[in-house]
């Protein structure tokens, strides 16, 4: 009877050790089990976020700016050199009587540094449009062109969009006629959307909208040039500049001005 008990008392303190053995193993891998950390996938910001991004050394666009007396006095040497642009447009003229303070000397420097050059014209829808034409003509010579004429289309003056298209389309006869070749049409996606749809057909556009995507017109019509970036920053230049570069299987060809 007395081996009975003790051998009851060995088992019973026997099962209560595997027992607790078992519990504490279970709290301890309890408190050492691990967390899964999720983490959140980093997105690079996008030239429009960060402007000093230098979206020309990422992708196989041609790339190319405009310029006016805006940026001031421009490192041209640096330009040629030290980036990617392949072209520039340059503000000669605005309405009737305003030059562009920096064009002789922009056009000057950008030619000799290798940059293929276009001059544009700020349009003002009512002003004389013969003063338009004879102020562009002054700056706009052909013998210094690379890339046909630029007309740079942001504003209706007020009048109703009838009688804008009217003077627009009648000025952009005169260039024609003027540089025998259709002048290039530089334009923001949502002016082109209420005024200008079917007004454009037979002209090249350039087509201006900040975003990350290209712009699709009401029409959905092809356009040569995306002006994707007003703050954009190059070598060269202390301040911002409109950036932009050929769509589709448009090439600089396509904008050769013919002498």
């Amino acid at each position: 009877m007395k081996k009975l008990t003790i051998f009851l008392t060995i088992l019973f303190c026997f099962v209560a050790a595997v027992d607790a053995g078992a519990k504490t193993k279970k709290r301890t891998k309890k408190r050492t089990r691990t967390t899964r950390v999720v983490r959140k996938r980093v997105v690079p910001p996008t030239i429009h976020e960060n402007p000093y991004l230098v979206c020309e050394d990422t992708c196989e666009h041609v790339h190319g700016i405009d310029m006016s007396h805006y940026q001031g006095e421009v490192f041209w040497e640096t330009v040629g050199e030290k980036t990617k642009m392949a072209y520039v447009y340059l503000k000669a003229t605005e309405g009737g009587d305003r030059i562009d303070s920096q064009y002789e000397r922009n056009i000057d420097l950008a030619h000799r540094y290798g940059l293929k050059v276009g001059s544009y014209h700020f349009f003002r829808p009512k002003a004389d449009l013969q003063l338009q034409l004879e102020n562009f003509r002054t700056q706009c010579l052909p013998g210094e062109q690379d890339l046909i004429p630029m007309l740079d289309v942001e504003t209706t003056g007020n009048l109703s969009t009838e009688e804008f298209c009217d003077s627009l389309h009648k000025f952009l006869d005169m260039l024609e006629e003027t540089y025998h070749q259709k002048p290039l049409v530089y334009t923001f996606r949502n002016f082109y959307n209420k005024h200008l749809v079917g007004e454009l057909d037979a002209y090249q556009l350039m087509i201006a909208m900040y975003a990350d995507d290209p712009p699709v017109l009401a029409d959905n019509r092809d356009y040569t040039i995306w002006q994707y970036s007003c703050k954009g920053r190059i070598l060269g230049v202390n301040g911002m500049v409109d950036k932009s570069c050929l769509m589709g299987g448009h090439t600089l060809q396509d904008l050769r001005f013919i002498h």
